[in-house]
């Protein structure tokens, strides 16, 4: 895990001030965002870009509640999370303190693995509470990844007893040959038989890509000889089987009607003809597991003993023929057909003609493109021509998706919009975590765009105001920094027998204090007195 996002609060600064202290050793990076709201959809894009779980910290009461929205968009889709909710101690639950509620298994359902720890006791932190920490911490990440279930939301739920935070000197950084890498990665369907599918005698295969399918997608279309119906945010939308108008051709019959077998990557959310051909009795189904929270089986709702075949992957064997090939061209050339081939470019032999009527008309066909007013459709084809592999493309998830989805040609970029509950809340900040991840990575510049409409926007107006305070410099700005405090006279005291001398001292002390202002203003804890000092609230 490498990004801790920190809501301030009362009763979590111990917690604001440790994850700091532990970017300043090199650890981790500490992402502040005043609204819990905004915060969990941020953690929530970092996780969706880096594949591993990103921990949101929260005081008690109502804050853990805003949290639930991204923690549901998690649960359903399979994202990684680690809630770290502050909590008053055991002997204030239940007497009507002030803000105190049941926060372990407040979000239901959406959260498997829930842990309440009780407040430390006045005894300190031996090494036995170390490790029973560690073992915990390695736990979370574990149930958030998906070792042994679904990834998703978990909830670690920490008591505090007042004093809340005292100084901390001397956190080192867990060293990079330490550091598994792997561990927190997201996997799916590890428990699950893969199947064997062999390319069909008479071709009437499909294979249905919906949101976060992945490039398997293209690959199993690619080898069964079938048409790859792949929406615009499943990350497989490319290829040579790609078919970007699969809607209409589902409900042709000459195309959908000859259908009889589909295999289904993701999380097809995006038109009805999808769930309408798999609720088909004469289709049958093959599902990928996803790394959502339900399996996708659209034929229960009309056939309660429908018997869908649920896998961890697909083994193709067995080569494909003409036949093959000829399905899939004529799935891709009505595709291409409907979708037409956009614009036409300007007639450069209409603006030099010598026949000024023959000039006017290219003119006047000029300023009427030019004139046209702008709609969806023309956006989502404008943004998507202007994106390429290395950059990021996120839509809200309302009607701005649907339409990208039945316009766009195929091509090789990852899109991403929150279609796990299809909710338009937070969207602003999902794509920033998503950017924010995206520019951490080593060797990555890619541009990361969104595209809503206006009530998406507003739903989180709050997020696009955010950005982090006091980011640490980068790598150049460390290195003038050092340079800065090379060049400065150093005062020193006079050192007798081998002691430091009382002005160094001194420099040493200011600087702590100094240091540990700079620390609580970053996450928003009260500065009050020095290093060692604490500070309650209701």
């Amino acid at each position: 895990m490498t990004d801790v996002v920190v809501s301030p609060g009362s009763r979590s600064q111990a917690l604001a001030l440790a994850a700091v202290a532990l970017e300043r050793a090199g650890g981790i990076s500490v992402h502040v965002r005043l609204d819990e709201r905004t915060a969990g959809f941020f953690a929530l894009g970092l996780a969706v870009e880096s594949g591993r779980p990103a921990a949101v910290v929260t005081t008690s009461g109502t804050a853990v509640a805003n949290l639930h929205p991204a923690v549901l968009e998690a649960h359903h889709s399979g994202v990684p999370m680690i809630v770290v909710s502050a909590d008053r101690p055991a002997e204030l639950r239940g007497i009507g303190s002030n803000q105190t509620t049941v926060q372990p298994g407040m979000f239901g359902s959406a959260v498997d693995f829930v842990r309440d720890v009780q407040a430390p006791s006045t005894h300190g932190v031996d090494d036995d509470v170390r490790a029973t920490v560690r073992a915990l911490v390695r736990e979370a990440v574990a149930a958030a990844a998906g070792h042994a279930g679904q990834p998703g939301p978990v909830q670690l739920d920490l008591a505090f007893r007042e004093p809340l935070s005292a100084g901390l000197d001397g956190v080192e950084g867990v060293p990079d040959d330490e550091v598994d890498r792997e561990y927190a990665l997201r996997r799916t369907a590890a428990a699950l038989p893969a199947a064997e599918l062999a390319p069909d005698d008479e071709p009437a295969t499909v294979v249905i890509a919906g949101h976060d399918a992945g490039v398997d997608a293209e690959r199993i279309a690619w080898e069964l000889g079938a048409p790859l119906l792949a929406e615009v945010s499943s990350g497989a939308r490319f290829g040579r089987n790609a078919v970007a108008a699969y809607r209409d051709l589902l409900r042709d019959e000459s195309f959908g009607g000859r259908v009889r077998r589909a295999v289904v990557l993701g999380h097809p959310t995006l038109s009805r003809e999808v769930p309408a051909l798999l609720q088909r009795a004469d289709v049958e189904t093959i599902v990928v597991r996803g790394a959502g929270a339900d399996v996708y089986d659209p034929a229960r709702a009309s056939r309660p003993s429908a018997s869908t075949q649920v896998v961890s992957d697909v083994r193709v064997t067995g080569p494909t023929g003409p036949a093959h090939r000829a399905w899939v061209g004529r799935w891709v050339a009505a595709s291409r057909s409907l979708l037409g081939g956009g614009d036409a470019g300007p007639d450069l032999d209409a603006k030099r003609s010598a026949d000024r009527a023959e000039r006017n008309r290219f003119l006047k066909d000029e300023v009427a493109l030019r004139r046209r007013p702008v709609d969806r459709a023309m956006l989502a084809e404008a943004v998507w021509g202007a994106t390429w592999p290395h950059d990021r493309l996120v839509f809200g998830a309302s009607q701005i998706i649907r339409e990208a989805d039945m316009t766009v040609p195929g091509k090789k970029i990852r899109v991403h919009a929150n279609r796990g509950l299809a909710g338009i809340d937070g969207t602003i900040s999902t794509a920033l975590g998503i950017a924010t991840a995206l520019e951490a990575a080593a060797g990555t510049v890619g541009t990361t765009r969104v595209v809503v409409g206006d009530l998406t926007f507003l739903h989180d107006l709050g997020g696009s105001r955010h950005r982090d305070r006091g980011t640490p410099p980068s790598a150049p700005g460390r290195r003038r920094e050092r340079r800065r405090r090379r060049d400065l006279p150093r005062t020193r005291g006079r050192r007798d027998h081998g002691t430091r001398g009382h002005a160094a001292d001194d420099d040493d002390a200011a600087a702590r204090r100094r240091r540990a202002r700079r620390d609580r203003a970053r996450v928003g804890v009260p500065a009050r007195g020095d290093v060692g000092g604490t500070w309650s609230a209701c």
